[in-house]
């Protein structure tokens, strides 16, 4: 009785639980699916989270996170848009104890600044992903390597990457026209 019951919830978890239960951000879905289904290990549920979103995988960054799967977390950040708020939060609570996954989310952020994503971004929103990026890489003794990242970043001369260097108070890259 008990193989054929397990049998029921593995194939209800299969053919329902990730349909059928979301909550209100892509943690809470995370969360409300693995106490319904606890014998469902979490790397697995994760996995199968992602895999409903394709185009979206960034959209579950926090999660992995949360889980201290930062090298998933860094994956699915440049993967697909991540939020540069949630980004920036992130690299600030792991400066002290992971300043290499700081480093990485900060450059990420600002990133996805540059490509124009995100909500309600102000010149505090680029200042801080451009300081976290550059302390986390001073932290990690990798401040060249994250000052040549942003550079990269930084030599488009779309709208978006102009708005960001006028917050961050760099002239235009020379030899770049301005569109």
């Amino acid at each position: 009785m008990a193989r054929k019951s397990a049998g029921r919830r593995s194939e209800a978890y299969e053919k329902y639980a990730l349909e059928a239960n979301r909550g209100t951000t892509y943690l809470a879905t995370f969360c409300l699916i693995a106490k319904k289904y606890p014998e469902i290990d979490a790397d697995r549920l994760l996995s199968d989270l992602i895999a409903t979103t394709p185009g979206k995988e960034g959209k579950w960054f926090a999660t992995a996170k949360t889980l201290k799967r930062f090298d998933l977390a860094m994956q699915l950040v440049w993967k697909s848009p991540c939020d540069p708020k949630t980004l920036i939060r992130a690299a600030r609570d792991n400066i002290g104890r992971a300043p290499a996954f700081a480093a990485d989310v900060a450059l990420a952020a600002l990133y996805w600044i540059c490509l124009g994503k995100g909500y309600e971004l102000t010149s505090l929103d680029v200042r801080a992903a451009y300081e976290l990026a550059n302390k986390a890489g001073n932290a990690d003794g990798q401040s060249e390597r994250v000052a040549l990242r942003i550079q990269t970043m930084l030599q488009p001369t779309t709208r978006e990457v102009r708005w960001v260097r006028e917050m961050l108070n760099i002239p235009p890259s020379t030899g770049a026209s301005s569109s």
